[in-house]
């Protein structure tokens, strides 16, 4: 939970701008100019992953900037629209900024494609849906649609999770092979979530050859506690994974006896989706 807003200053009204024209971009101070670009960049990253908005005082200290060093960037985002000022001060998101960002999501046209397949896959199971890219090595989950039962998983979009700790990371580690996927996680720390969470490489890879063998991933209260998923990854049209679906719920509804079923459910909903994208599963090596 972020900390509670104090009191800042206001950022300078906004006022009229010309919008910078292709090609104006030149001369002597470049590298001011990619520095500031580069801090403003990070002020939106860090204002993206918080619940609420931040302060101004908290935005510098995560970022190990100085305060009014972050207020002259905050009042140049302002200014363009990239954010904005909540009631007690607080700095959020602006709606500049979720329009920049949703023109990723229009370009691959995945989320448009996508929905209806979630949709139909949350009516057959009783379960949220999810759908889940890789950026930055980790899952970031980028639609969803929720079940119509009282508890229930509910995730932010845009939200992250550890790719060794959830079901569609596991999915799409376990889809690209040991070597890629051991090259996308390296030797690094695998930071445990709760007491489930797979932590050492060597059962990592034999749970990867599990999931292949089976046909979809688990996520047996790896990332929290209390919260089972079930996925599948989906195939470009080079035989690659590039995202997954899931299907997330409690542990006292998603039992044991019903894992099966609806796992063969994810495969069926994976194919399809993925044959609507023009995508396919990788063809077996000629002998």
């Amino acid at each position: 939970m972020p900390p509670k807003p104090a009191t800042v200053r206001a950022a300078p009204r906004p006022r009229p701008r010309a919008e910078p024209q292709p090609g104006s971009f030149r001369g002597g101070a470049a590298s001011g100019h990619t520095q500031a670009l580069s801090r403003g960049l990070a002020v939106l990253e860090a204002l993206a992953a918080t619940e609420g908005g931040a302060t101004l005082t908290a935005i510098a200290e995560s970022l190990a900037l100085p305060v009014p060093t972050v207020h002259r960037l905050l009042g140049t985002l302002a200014e363009l629209g990239y954010v904005q000022q909540g009631p007690v001060g607080e700095w959020l998101i602006g709606v500049r900024a979720f329009r920049v960002g949703a023109a990723f999501l229009d370009h691959r046209n995945l989320v448009v494609q996508a929905y209806p397949f979630l949709k139909r896959l949350m009516e057959a199971s009783g379960e949220t849906t999810n759908l889940a890219v890789i950026d930055a090595g980790e899952a970031v989950f980028v639609e969803q649609v929720q079940c119509r039962e009282l508890m229930r998983m509910s995730t932010k979009l845009g939200a992250r999770a550890p790719l060794h700790a959830s079901g569609v990371g596991k999915a799409m580690l376990a889809a690209m092979g040991p070597r890629a996927a051991e090259a996308v996680l390296g030797r690094r720390a695998l930071p445990r979530h709760t007491a489930k969470t797979i932590t050492a490489h060597a059962a990592l890879a034999r749970e990867f050859a599990a999931s292949r063998e089976r046909g979809y991933a688990l996520d047996d209260e790896e990332h929290a506690d209390g919260l089972f998923c079930v996925a599948c990854a989906l195939w470009d049209e080079n035989g690659e994974p590039w995202a997954a679906i899931s299907l997330a719920g409690p542990t006292s509804r998603i039992t044991p006896a019903r894992v099966p079923g609806l796992g063969a459910l994810v495969r069926a909903t994976a194919a399809d989706l993925t044959a609507a994208l023009g995508g396919h599963p990788p063809r077996p090596a000629p002998r």
